[in-house]
């Protein structure tokens, strides 16, 4: 019976090839606009960690007191000083812990006649690979030792990787990065989660450019690697330099631990508390513990990672396609009920209210297959343009992919099928005895 409907669909959407073009055109546009600006809320919005994000917490510490900007929802600021930053390193109070910076510096290739570039990466601990779970191509992380020990190691990136050996395995080879030579001890595979999250406070969330570059915190402070990212200060640092910056209150040191469970994450935070008093009694602060431990979707809302525009555009988008469905079902009415001679007749002839139905919705969908279709290359097209009115890192972020070509075919034909329920409602309403009479 299916393909007797379809048939028949085809033959009405044939007769009204004005009408149907302009069914087919509202639905389309109207899902194109919806699923592009969800390929861009989905994309920064998304959990990039989902199976751990909630046993990985962000701590942060009030260390200028409650007054000193006037933030009046008394929030500590999103970075830790150095020497907080080494406290919490030094007590190790979470399962797997790392402080975190950004570095930038200067790698020279070995073979002769190439010049040196910069390269983007942090400083981080051991802890940092497993904790985050990056992939590796060849080799691993760095050993806990060589964070005691200052080691001159390195963990590289696939594209540096590609660049300076080309995309061999690397492992146990020398990379000179600001004039000292490093072994490399891993080479990470494609890694580049987007939204950031063990970054925020730098990134904003998103980059589109991958770390390439990651050595021992300790060793780049003792090299003098310096700080590439966000530093905030209260006041300047009373001495200059990046010694000075290590022994000021500014603020520029990320840092971020794994806790396992509840009882982990209370133990933190009473850890917190009781480190924010020390320093109180010790005379650094003279105000009271002002502290935050938040997971990484907490941490991601606090920070406003999703930007505002992006959820404004994409309930512009869904009303867009409320308006869209409300005129496809005005002249889906408006062409069955012209059709009221052909369904008294049916009806006269035994044909049950269930194959009225049946009969129309199928049309319906016909049209919601079609406006779906169209709607995946306009889809496309909106993708490749929303760099027009989007930040570039966010805008490479939208993609096409199969689950957003599925998703696309079936709001149309899902939507469409919402929107004839009412118009075939009413032509299955009909009454063929006053409908014969009357004509």
């Amino acid at each position: 019976m299916l393909g007797y409907y379809v048939e028949l669909a085809l033959r009405s959407l044939k007769r009204s090839r004005g009408l149907t073009a302009l069914m087919v055109l509202a639905i389309g546009f109207g899902v194109a606009a919806s699923m592009t600006t969800y390929s861009v809320f989905r994309a920064v919005s998304g959990d990039p960690i989902p199976w751990k994000s909630s046993r990985l917490f962000v701590p942060q510490l009030d260390a200028w007191g409650p007054s000193t900007f006037g933030n009046p929802n008394n929030e500590p600021v999103d970075a830790l000083t150095y020497t907080d930053a080494m406290a919490f390193v030094r007590d190790h109070r979470a399962k797997l812990q790392s402080a975190i910076y950004v570095i930038y510096p200067s790698v020279v290739p070995s073979r002769p006649g190439e010049h040196p570039f910069n390269v983007g990466g942090h400083a981080v601990y051991a802890e940092f690979f497993p904790m985050v779970e990056a992939p590796f191509k060849f080799g691993g992380a760095w050993s806990d030792d060589d964070d005691r020990q200052r080691s001159a190691v390195a963990v590289i990136g696939s594209k540096l990787n590609q660049k300076l050996f080309g995309g061999e395995n690397s492992v146990g080879r020398s990379i000179d990065v600001d004039g000292k030579s490093y072994r490399v001890v891993g080479v990470l595979d494609n890694w580049n989660p987007q939204p950031r999250f063990y970054d925020i406070q730098n990134t904003g969330g998103f980059s589109v450019a991958p770390d390439e570059l990651f050595l021992p915190f300790t060793r780049a402070i003792e090299s003098g690697v310096a700080n590439d990212g966000n530093t905030n200060c209260a006041k300047p640092p009373k001495e200059p330099g990046f010694v000075g910056l290590q022994r000021s209150s500014c603020v520029w040191v990320g840092y971020m631990a794994q806790l396992d469970d509840a009882t982990a994450v209370a133990a933190y935070r009473s850890y917190l508390e009781n480190y924010a008093r020390e320093q109180q009694k010790a005379g650094r602060f003279n105000w009271a513990p002002n502290y935050r431990l938040r997971d990484i979707p907490a941490w991601l809302e606090s920070q406003q990672v999703v930007p505002s525009d992006t959820k404004v555009s994409l309930l512009v988008a869904l009303g867009l396609l409320v308006v869209c469905l409300v005129n496809t079902s005005g002249l889906l009415l408006a062409k069955f009920l012209r059709r009221s001679g052909e369904i008294v007749v049916r009806r006269a002839l035994g044909a049950a209210r269930f194959a009225i139905y049946a009969q129309f919705l199928t049309e319906a969908g016909l049209i919601g297959l079609a406006g779906g279709v169209l709607g995946l290359a306009l889809t496309g097209v909106g993708t490749l343009g929303v760099g027009l009115v989007l930040p570039r890192d966010i805008a490479e972020l939208a993609k096409v992919d199969l689950p957003l070509l599925l998703m696309t075919l079936a709001m149309a034909v899902g939507s469409t099928l919402v929107a004839g329920i009412y118009p075939t409602f009413r032509a299955a309403r009909l009454q063929p005895a006053l409908q014969l009479k009357s004509n």
